[in-house]
C-alpha cells in the first residue's frame, strides 16, 4: 500500500478533563513531567510531525488563562488555538470540529498522552487519506476474560486491541458522526464514526503511548521520557 501526507491536515487535542483520578487539585494536563507541563509534549508531538497540522487545543474555558501563563513561564511558542471545551468529551470534539473551516484529515487526541510517536501520528493521518479513518490501537499482552452474568469466560487475546488515540478521520465523515445526538455509549470517536455507518479501520501504535490517569503513571511516564530523550 502506497500512503501520502494529504494536503491538508488538522489536530484537535482534547484536554477538557479535570483529573479527578489524579487526586490533584491541578487538572493533569498541566501536572509536570520533567518540569514541563504534560500538555506541552502532547503539542509538541504534533508541530513535529510531517503532516503539519493546524493545532486545536479544546480546554475548558476557566482554564484557558492559567495555560497561557504556563505557556509565558515555559516558553512555550508553539502555534495553537485555544477552543472552550464542553461538559463532555463529546461536546468538546465537536467544539473544536466547529472551528474548522475547510476540508482535509483530522486527529484527535488525548492531551494526556503526551508520549506519542511521531511515526505514529503521521501513519494516522496517511491511512485516513486512503482509507476514511485510523484508529491507533495495541493488540493485548495480557489474557482477557468477560464477566457476564456473575459467569467470567476466556476471550481470545489476538481478537483484543485496546485504543489508544489519534484517532484521524476524513473532515466529513467525522463532521457528519458528530451531528448525531449525544450517546453514553460514546467513549471515543470511533465508535461515534462507527454509530453513523463507517467501518473502523486500525492501525498499529505502540505500549508507549500511555494515557497519564493515575498518579504512579507520572513516574512511568518520566522515565520513558528520560529514555526517549537519550
Amino acid at each position: 500500500m502506497s500512503l501520502t501526507t494529504p494536503n491538508k491536515t488538522y489536530a484537535i487535542i482534547v484536554a477538557g478533563g479535570i483529573g479527578s483520578r489524579m487526586l490533584s487539585d491541578i487538572p493533569k494536563q498541566f501536572l509536570l513531567l520533567n518540569n514541563r507541563p504534560m500538555m506541552m509534549y502532547t503539542i509538541e508531538a504534533f508541530y513535529h510531525c510531517q503532516a503539519h497540522p493546524e493545532i486545536i487545543v479544546v480546554l475548558h474555558p476557566d482554564h484557558h488563562d492559567y495555560w497561557l501563563q504556563l505557556c509565558v513561564a515555559h516558553n512555550f511558542v508553539i502555534p495553537h488555538q485555544l477552543v472552550g471545551g464542553g461538559d463532555t468529551r463529546f461536546q468538546s470534539v465537536k467544539n473544536g470540529l466547529n472551528v474548522i473551516d475547510g476540508d482535509g484529515i483530522i486527529a484527535v487526541h488525548d492531551a494526556v498522552r503526551p508520549l506519542v510517536d511521531v511515526k505514529v501520528i503521521d501513519q494516522s493521518y496517511m491511512v485516513a487519506a486512503e482509507k476514511g479513518n485510523a484508529i491507533v490501537a495495541v493488540q493485548s499482552r495480557d489474557s482477557i476474560r468477560q464477566l457476564k452474568n456473575n459467569q467470567t469466560a476466556a476471550v481470545p487475546r489476538d481478537e483484543i486491541y485496546l485504543v489508544q488515540t489519534p484517532q484521524a478521520f476524513h473532515s466529513d465523515i467525522l463532521r457528519k458522526a458528530y451531528e448525531q445526538d449525544y450517546h453514553s455509549n460514546f467513549t471515543d470517536d470511533a465508535s461515534v464514526v462507527e454509530l453513523s455507518g463507517v467501518d473502523i479501520h486500525l492501525v498499529n501504535g505502540n505500549h508507549t503511548n500511555i494515557k497519564v490517569t493515575f498518579p504512579e503513571d507520572i513516574a512511568i511516564a518520566e522515565m520513558l521520557l528520560g529514555k526517549s530523550a537519550r
